[in-house]
């Protein structure tokens, strides 16, 4: 009879807990630990990594890339994972629900933002970009590569939501891009100081284009991802 009331108090409890009142910035939360899920590559790559193995990533080895990789996209699992759960379960606000139906006009317009983010690819790297990346990679290091980025497109999704959640409470404003915002001033600007000043330019402009297109696809968390990855990658 103690276990049973315990857990009917401890259900309670976590529905006292998801019910409470969100602000901005509890969302906004949500989406720092995406964006700090993001960094802790940094954190491997320039400060334990080169530790163990002996020298800058410059000088890695393919095993130790791909051994690089495969940490990054196990530690970029866990964040979303825990993320999307914690959404739900603590915040009321699941991800994984289906968006509306979207009309043909939406699907113009995502189809149209891959194409652009392909051309401006194109342009940038001189070539075809997957192509280009393949070939000098290789079947292998392409493999790894291009699941990395599978990994990274969750976490900035991530922000996206949590940031377009945030100040939506914060404005009361719906249809307008703050997610996108959000996403290119922290994983947009962020490659301005891992890369260059243009790829950080870049990199806020593609995030406020990302953050159309979660909008586009009515929220929907799968179909977004799978719009953002084509845009990301090709």
């Amino acid at each position: 009879m103690m276990v049973k009331n315990r857990m009917v108090k401890g259900m309670g409890s976590a529905g006292a807990e998801a019910s409470k009142k969100r602000t901005g910035m509890d969302y906004l939360g949500l989406g720092i630990w995406a964006f700090g899920g993001l960094g802790m590559e940094a954190v491997y790559a320039y400060l334990l990594e080169p530790a163990l193995y002996g020298g800058p990533m410059q000088e890695w080895s393919s095993i130790q890339i791909i051994m690089h990789w495969i940490l990054t996209c196990v530690t970029w699992g866990i964040f979303a994972a825990v993320l999307i759960k914690k959404s739900a379960v603590k915040y009321n606000f699941p991800l994984t629900e289906k968006g509306a139906k979207m009309t043909l006009a939406r699907v113009g317009v995502c189809i149209a933002f891959i194409i652009a983010a392909c051309l401006l690819d194109s342009i940038s790297w001189g070539g075809f970009k997957v192509y280009l990346e393949f070939r000098g990679k290789g079947p292998l290091l392409f493999s790894f590569q291009y699941l990395y980025y599978a990994f990274e497109t969750m976490l900035f999704l991530l922000i996206i939501v949590f940031g377009q959640k945030a100040c939506e409470v914060w404005f009361h404003r719906e249809g307008f891009p703050f997610g996108g915002i959000i996403c290119g001033l922290t994983w947009g600007l962020a490659h301005m100081f891992t890369k260059d000043v243009l790829t950080g330019i870049l990199g806020l402009l593609l995030g406020v284009a990302l953050g159309s297109v979660y909008l586009l696809v009515n929220r929907d968390l799968r179909k977004a991802y799978v719009v953002m990855f084509f845009m990301f990658v090709l």
